[in-house]
């Protein structure tokens, strides 16, 4: 059983805060007769000096400076308690779970967990990282409150976010590049393409897959890499290799038709109804930012398939 109260820590925290027992009572709105009787009382349930009076003014001792410190986490976790029962009294979520598509740029994510962060700190997120059909299986299984998904599924409605182009990329010593002319569907089925394997479990696949060598990835990171070093080329989202392009790390191909697509991205709650007001605000932010920073992703001009 404890011996000490969330009280009487709340009253040694105001004496080393405020100075004293005198401003301490002042800071707390109590006597300084009861501020003083929660701290002695504190002192001596313990067993431990944590004060001592040098001068006029009331110090920690070293055993009383070690348990200001543990009782400080303490003390948060009891605001922050306070702050999650007053939450849950007005309908705010303690977590909600969202399922975002890689594609989506990572700067308009943050931004937004960011923003929401700031409003509801209490509020635990988990956060889902998809590919295609991924976030639309979780949307209707149930296991999301709102997902970034490029396939809003029947009987859901679905906000546009943004349209974000893909590039046909290889890496600038491939033997595409090295083809004086458009490259047709002959030329990119004889060189291998690198794909990124569908999440979900509808096995989507998007864009052009005509190459018979074809080498498909988990992770986005293993499918810029894998065309950087050369291993093959593939379509990239320009929320990935915007930077690349334009060092010259990457460099686009030069298509007789195709070479400009889009992929478009869908904001979906899975029951608008009952969402509460933190996954309601996260899907604003989402919406908002989208609408924002969208534009910073045509920056780069898109190569006509008849130059």
């Amino acid at each position: 059983m404890l011996k000490s109260t969330l009280e009487q820590w709340r009253m040694l925290h105001a004496v080393i805060t405020h100075g004293g027992f005198a401003q301490a009572a002042e800071a707390v709105h109590k006597s300084q007769s009861t501020v003083h009787h929660a701290v002695h009382k504190l002192e001596s349930m313990l067993g431990v000096k944590i004060l001592e009076v040098q001068g006029r003014k009331a110090v920690l001792t070293e055993a009383g400076q070690l348990l200001l410190r543990r009782s400080e986490s303490l003390m948060r976790q009891a605001v922050q308690l306070e702050q999650v029962a007053e939450g849950l009294a007005k309908g705010v979520e303690a977590q909600i779970q969202i399922a975002v598509d890689i594609i989506f740029p990572q700067k308009t994510l943050y931004q937004a967990l960011a923003d929401f962060s700031e409003c509801y700190p209490n509020t635990r997120v988990e956060l889902i990282e998809s590919v295609l059909s991924g976030a639309e299986d979780l949307l209707k299984r149930g296991i999301c409150d709102l997902v970034v998904t490029p396939f809003v599924p029947q009987g859901f409605i679905g906000n546009l976010l943004m349209d974000i182009p893909f590039v046909p990329v290889a890496c600038p010593g491939h033997a595409l590049h090295q083809i004086d002319r458009p490259l047709t569907k002959q030329d990119l089925a004889d060189h291998r393409q690198i794909v990124m394997r569908d999440s979900g479990s509808a096995g989507r696949s998007t864009g052009w897959l005509g190459a018979e060598q074809r080498w498909t990835v988990t992770h986005a990171s293993t499918s810029v890499d894998m065309v950087r070093k050369g291993l093959g080329f593939s379509w990239l989202p320009l929320t990935w290799v915007g930077e690349l392009l334009k060092s010259g790390e990457l460099k686009q191909l030069n298509l007789q038709e195709g070479g400009d697509r889009e992929g478009s991205l869908y904001l979906a709650y899975g029951d608008i109804d009952r969402q509460g007001p933190a996954g309601r605000f996260l899907g604003d932010r989402l919406l908002a930012l989208s609408r924002e920073q969208a534009g910073e992703y045509w920056f780069l001009p898109m190569q006509s398939g008849n130059s």
